[in-house]
């Protein structure tokens, strides 16, 4: 859907097509209107001062976490915006709303905010959550872009265009980072845990058995044998030193 627009409002600026009409009609109501030092505060959120610095952080993040395939993907996105956009401004030789200089199709601003602020909440979604991060992406992209207009910065088509175009790009980073095997996340030492040995197995008593020469020796209680003298023989038996009684043969 995107790469269909993009290609749409590509050919139209091309040729000069009945599209540009309602376009710069619109854009000539809209510049100049609202508080100009809000609509300029907004207009510099797509700045690369302002927005890629963000970009920035999400990928080291990213990549400390062990991200490695995501961070790529999303850095190689971000490359390939001026590699697209440059040579179209060139190309087009579209001039601006409020002057005669020309290369102001697509939108360099919007194309950087929504790839610097996309990106990242592409990157930080896993952390943070979709909910978190994708609105505040989307919000600093449609200010940037109401800043470009309110100021006379660029045509509606312009800004469009690169939001069709970064669409794009994002939508194939996140693609191509899904693919890649994500690296070993970092993990802090308050995190990690000692290692268990193995438990018994199943059918097995799971106390330890004990071991005879592990037990201490029991203490020797006292010597009773000299103060009791010999225990009783038993019965039946003559004492084992007594001689035997005499017999009618030896009188």
């Amino acid at each position: 859907m995107c790469a269909v627009l993009f290609a749409v409002l590509t050919w139209q600026v091309a040729v000069r097509g009945p599209l540009l009409l309602p376009d710069e009609r619109v854009e000539l109501r809209l510049a100049g209107r609202g508080p100009q030092p809000l609509a300029q505060f907004c207009a510099d959120l797509g700045g690369p001062l302002v927005a890629l610095p963000v970009l920035v952080l999400a990928v080291a993040y990213a990549l400390w976490r062990g991200r490695r395939g995501p961070a790529l993907a999303v850095a190689l996105a971000a490359v390939a915006v001026p590699l697209v956009v440059v040579p179209l401004k060139v190309w087009t030789d579209r001039p601006g709303p409020l002057t005669d200089a020309t290369g102001y199709y697509p939108s360099g601003h919007t194309a950087t905010a929504m790839i610097a602020y996309g990106g990242a909440a592409l990157l930080l979604a896993p952390y943070a959550g979709w909910r978190r991060t994708v609105p505040v992406a989307v919000l600093l992209t449609l200010a940037t872009g109401t800043g470009l207009l309110l100021r006379g910065y660029h045509w509606p088509v312009d800004v469009l265009a690169s939001v069709a175009l970064c669409g794009m790009l994002l939508v194939l980073a996140a693609v191509a980072g899904s693919y890649v095997r994500p690296g070993r996340p970092r993990a802090s030492l308050s995190r990690r845990t000692p290692r268990r040995s193995p438990g018994p197995e199943r059918g097995q008593d799971p106390s330890p058995a004990a071991d005879p020469a592990s037990e201490p020796d029991p203490a020797p209680g006292p010597d009773l044998g000299p103060a009791l003298g010999p225990g009783p023989e038993p019965p039946g038996r003559p004492p084992p030193h007594a001689s035997p009684a005499p017999g009618p043969t030896d009188r």
